[in-house]
């Protein structure tokens, strides 16, 4: 009878090895569901991203001049102007102040003084959190008083801190609607910041300027069509002139 073979000698681990081996395969687990969660994550983002610049870019491409309900937004000039001008712009974008500051005067000295067209403004806010505190303030100003709502327009850009900063707090924006003695109530002008009363009508903005296909600030569409140049005002004007023209013909 043949004898049993025996088992080579194997060494055994010990408890605290095998109980670090088993950590370190733990560790292993959940380093690949962690990075496995991530690309996920990376990936839905991106098709999500992805689809949404396409349907912008459709917008823009078919070419048909956007559709605005210009009797709801704050407006400088005769609103039976035969071209309308509409500026998306941010009270924190430093773009946006720029052409505030030179791009406007042109405009409204230009064309909106002389009855050729009227400007219009779609607030957004994205820059920072207090973008949406500036744009309740300002939505408050326009339903308050509307021919107040251009000279808070003028004094916030002046006024704008750095984008990096939390600056257009409730306090500087009712302090400098006082500066300025805009014929408004400036407690309800407080209490809509605080409130939020306007929240809808700002999220109805930043709706419009999502299916106009807009993505950066100042946009200006003339008569419903995006300028390249929005601060080219030889390239503005040759628009406007020729918006008008089209409108004549019609």
């Amino acid at each position: 009878m043949s004898k049993p073979k025996k088992s080579p000698n194997v060494p055994q681990l010990s408890k605290q090895e095998k109980r670090r081996v088993e950590q370190e395969r733990q560790k292993q687990k959940t380093r690949i569901l962690v990075i496995s969660s991530i690309a996920v994550v990376v990936i839905i983002f991106v098709g999500l991203f992805m689809l949404a610049s396409k349907d912008a870019a459709k917008n823009v491409s078919t070419g048909e001049p956007v559709e605005f309900n210009y009797s709801e937004l704050p407006r400088i000039g005769n609103e039976d102007a035969p071209v309308k001008l509409v500026e998306f712009g941010d009270f924190k974008c430093p773009a946006c102040s720029q052409f505030a500051g030179s791009m406007k005067p042109k405009i409204v000295q230009d064309f909106v003084n002389e009855g050729k067209a009227a400007l219009y403004f779609v607030n957004m806010a994205f820059v920072g959190p207090d973008s949406e505190t500036a744009s309740l303030a300002a939505l408050s100003v326009y339903h308050q008083n509307k021919d107040e709502f251009w000279k808070f327009y003028d004094a916030v850009y002046a006024q704008q801190g750095d984008e990096s900063d939390e600056w257009a707090t409730e306090d500087f924006l009712i302090s400098l609607a006082e500066k300025e003695k805009l014929a408004i109530d400036y407690d309800l002008l407080r209490k809509d910041i605080q409130e939020k009363t306007y929240a809808d009508e700002l999220k109805k903005d930043i709706q419009l300027a999502t299916d106009a296909g807009v993505t950066t600030t100042p946009s200006l569409y003339i008569n419903g069509v995006k300028t390249a140049e929005p601060f080219d005002i030889e390239a503005i004007t040759s628009e406007i002139n020729a918006a008008a023209k089209a409108v004549e013909a019609k």
